[in-house]
């Protein structure tokens, strides 16, 4: 059960209409890592949580916030985009240089959504759920959480440095707070993970299954060997399991492929015998 609570988490109210911004912050609405996905995610990986209740009500707890992330910024694209009517963008754009900066509202928000936020990116692509990563593992799943914050934060700093309105920045300062939070829980909750998994997923692989021979192995494909420079390079792997041990010229371990003709009915171009 959910219950919507009219006053936002934070205040949402630029100092001047914006429409171009207000096109700009669509990404972190329904962008890849905007609010729209982290909610799903967040949700969805809460609901298919099985007897883990402490982590499911923590990812329960930021997937409800995650939605009220979502109405904020959908409040602050309408106010940008209040006072700025689409006829009057039409009479500015007469002028070249006001065009060409008028030019890039999104005209969705005149067309579509009546001045309003829309579930899409910043170039119109709608939201989609693809987006979204809740496998039933949480080691997996926190780390998808971690990205998803990561990359999240990343651009709202990015779109923080592109406006001088300052009820903007003091929503993108919030938003980055909640990111800090968000990354940072998802750590903890990484290292208390992987203390009781180890830290490879999953962990109930049977060691029969792998070819632990090939467990460690850093291989050299692409030119040249700066990655045997890096530092954990001869060292213990996380796993605790073996060293990182460094392949510079890697061998085939399989025979070159030749596959059987294609049978008649598939109209393929019939092979060269000559070069079988």
């Amino acid at each position: 059960m959910f219950n919507h609570k009219k006053e936002l988490q934070f205040d949402a109210k630029p100092d001047r209409p914006d429409p171009v911004f207000a096109k700009k912050l669509q990404e972190v609405i329904g962008g890849q890592y905007g609010e729209m996905s982290v909610a799903m995610q967040y949700l969805f990986q809460g609901w298919n949580t099985r007897g883990n209740e402490q982590y499911k009500d923590l990812i329960l707890d930021t997937g409800t916030e995650e939605i009220g992330h979502v109405e904020m910024l959908a409040t602050m694209v309408a106010r940008l985009l209040d006072k700025a009517p689409v006829q009057a963008q039409e009479e500015a754009a007469k002028d070249p240089v006001i065009g060409a900066v008028m030019g890039d509202m999104n005209p969705h928000h005149a067309i579509v959504s009546g001045i309003g936020a829309a579930p899409e990116n910043s170039v119109g692509v709608p939201w989609n759920a693809g987006y979204i990563v809740s496998s039933g593992n949480l080691l997996a799943d926190m780390r998808a959480n971690l990205n998803a914050e990561s990359q999240g934060r990343l651009q709202v700093a990015r779109l923080y440095e592109m406006t001088d309105d300052r009820g903007v920045k003091e929503l993108l300062s919030f938003l980055l707070a909640r990111d800090t939070m968000h990354q940072n829980q998802w750590i903890a909750a990484i290292k208390e993970l992987e203390a009781k998994e180890g830290v490879i997923v999953p962990s109930t692989v049977p060691a029969d299954w792998e070819a632990t021979e090939f467990s460690h192995q850093l291989i050299n494909f692409s030119e040249g060997n700066d990655s045997e420079k890096l530092d954990f390079v001869g060292k213990q792997a996380p796993d605790g399991a073996a060293n990182f041990e460094y392949v510079s010229n890697p061998v085939s371990h399989g025979e070159k492929p030749v596959l059987n003709p294609a049978p008649s009915y598939m109209h393929n171009t019939p092979p060269n015998e000559d070069k079988m």
